[in-house]
């Protein structure tokens, strides 16, 4: 499988994003409106440099009302990405495609999203199957929700929990995971959980959701917000504002009989299989080895799955995710420093596409909790991910 083009040719120029809140008390299009318009003034460009857009199937804001709000002269290029989270870094995919082969030549990626004040939930109970709120009505959901599975928690607690008996991982090694998340947010003053640390008990005496793998701190936030990414050629990137970050690789891996994340139909729910073939995708194809990350911002929609990625991904054997991180290889001392912004536990849920713009303040030299001199970043959700690199 020979390299894509858009390996170390295209790059993300600018980022942009709102405050991160339980009620924004404005419009999903109004939010991506302001996301894109920061995104741009970070790149040094204007609304008329951008002939393409990228976002996903779940997002509410159609293009037609983004070109006329934000004052797009021509798109030339759009596209939209399915799976819901866990494909939340094919936008990247799709963006640095398009851009390599001359379909567009700057393309936006954005997300805009009211989970917390919006008409509905990101975490409520859903009784009936919904494109525009993740729960897709044409996939596997419609036969799991008639059975009670009616929230995001319910779908992972089925693989949390064959993958806790599996390994004989307890609600304690998640915790771990969260506390670590959690002291990154506080010191984060954009993230939810900004100077609120906790510890482990705290993290233990927070109610069950879905016993017993996950508690009310094992969960991502509920959030009102928006962030988007600008995408360009390396060519173009020269001339822009900021130090451009390289999209060094970028893949997907939709296996046979998988869902949204939950992938309750493949033969072992105690394996992401998706992370697994994302990772022969990545370190096979783009000439990049594991030992060449320096940090890894990992889609962390409820703790459990943290660690069933890191072990899919290869960081660790199965089953040692739990020793991984009792280790302390999550902080910035470790072996593999992840979600610095507190990711989507400690900082917000935007889709998991904040956890792009971590990665490249992280290349920049400007994140919050900053790595020391780091030249490799994987960004990762399930079966999408890319590496980020400095020039």
């Amino acid at each position: 499988m020979s390299r894509p083009s858009f390996a170390g040719s295209t790059a993300i120029i600018g980022i942009g994003q709102t405050e991160f809140s339980k009620d924004a008390a404005r419009s999903e299009l109004q939010l991506a409106c302001e996301s894109i318009t920061a995104a741009l003034a970070d790149a040094g460009l204007q609304p008329s440099d951008v002939d393409g857009l990228v976002s996903y199937t779940i997002d509410p804001v159609e293009e037609t009302e983004l070109v006329r709000s934000v004052g797009f002269p021509q798109i030339n290029y759009s596209s939209r990405v399915p799976y819901g989270g866990g494909g939340a870094m094919g936008v990247l995919l799709h963006a640095a495609s398009a851009v390599a082969s001359g379909a567009a030549e700057v393309v936006v990626a954005y997300r805009a999203i009211r989970a917390r004040s919006g008409a509905t939930r990101f975490g409520g109970a859903k009784t009936t199957p919904s494109p525009t709120s993740g729960h897709s009505g044409t996939t596997a959901m419609q036969w799991c929700m008639p059975f009670g599975v009616l929230t995001p928690a319910a779908w992972m607690a089925l693989n949390s929990t064959r993958y806790m008996h599996t390994f004989g991982v307890s609600s304690e090694d998640f915790g771990r995971a969260v506390v670590q998340l959690r002291a990154y947010a506080s010191t984060n003053p954009a993230a939810w959980g900004f100077d609120r640390p906790i510890t482990l008990d705290d993290h233990q005496a927070s109610r069950w959701i879905a016993q017993p793998c996950i508690r009310m701190f094992d969960c991502c936030q509920e959030t009102d917000g928006s962030v988007a990414v600008v995408v360009a050629s390396g060519e173009l990137a020269r001339d822009t504002a900021q130090p451009p970050v390289l999209i060094a690789a970028a893949g997907g891996a939709g296996l046979f009989e998988q869902e949204i994340a939950s992938d309750h139909y493949r033969p072992d729910l105690s394996v992401m299989e998706g992370s697994v073939a994302l990772a022969k995708l990545l370190f096979g194809r783009f000439g990049i080895d594991r030992g060449d990350i320096d940090a890894a911002m990992i889609y962390d929609a409820f703790s459990p799955i943290l660690l069933m990625q890191l072990e899919g991904l290869g960081f660790c054997e199965r089953g040692e995710a739990k020793h991984f991180i009792a280790d302390g290889n999550l902080g910035l001392d470790g072996a593999l420093p992840c979600n610095t912004n507190g990711g989507l536990i400690g900082e917000g849920y935007i889709h998991g596409l904040n956890l792009v713009l971590e990665a490249v303040r992280q290349l920049r030299g400007t994140a919050v909790n900053q790595v020391v001199d780091p030249d490799a970043v994987l960004v990762s959700a399930s079966r999408t991910g890319a590496i980020l690199t400095r020039p």
